[in-house]
């Protein structure tokens, strides 16, 4: 069953920070109930994720989040720019990153991380087949590379040192194609 979506009404800027912006958006269902919902104004621009394969060991980095106050082990990501393919920005990304750039891709999935508040899709991708190659980021330090054995992943599932969201289901979705790719 196909339900009809809402009716925007009316869109305007609930609250405005440096980085973020948050809309108030009035909508009538097709049932005649009224609400004002809000959101993170919709991204511009998409964002990649990149999960580097060398050998037998997936490239992490461990990176200040100020959300949590911490450092937090995590794959490379950033926002796409415009007109960059995601094999594009995903190469810029590594090379910001963690000194690295690639030859070969495969988009994995593109996931949405909290569509009820936000649109900013992220496209997640394997690389491998490196090359050296430094580009400057805007990272205010360096990122530590941490390597991890693929043969162990189901661990770090666990490891409280890696629990955003988007890192977890990157990691499923790598599980997932490395059981598939074995059993071809």
């Amino acid at each position: 069953m196909t339900q009809q979506l809402p009716e925007i009404l009316a869109v305007s800027v609930a609250a405005k920070s440096r980085i973020f912006e948050i809309q108030a958006v009035e909508l009538k269902f097709g049932n005649g109930e009224f609400r004002t919902y809000e959101r993170f104004t919709p991204s511009t621009r998409p964002s990649v994720m990149v999960l580097p394969i060398d050998g037998d060991d997936i490239l992490m980095v461990r990176e200040y989040a100020v959300g949590t106050e911490r450092y937090e082990l995590g794959f490379t990501k950033g926002l796409m720019e415009k007109g960059e393919t995601p094999e594009q920005s995903a190469n810029r990304e590594m090379q910001e990153e963690i000194g690295l750039g690639a030859r070969k891709f495969r988009h994995l999935r593109t996931v949405n991380s909290n569509p009820s508040y936000m649109n900013n899709p992220m496209h997640i991708l394997l690389a491998w087949d490196f090359y050296p190659s430094k580009l400057a980021g805007d990272e205010p330090e360096p990122l530590q590379l941490v390597r991890f054995p693929l043969a162990k992943i189901d661990s770090l599932i666990n490891d409280a040192d890696f629990c955003e969201a988007r890192n977890l289901v990157a990691l499923y979705a790598l599980r997932d194609y490395l059981a598939a790719s074995s059993a071809d």
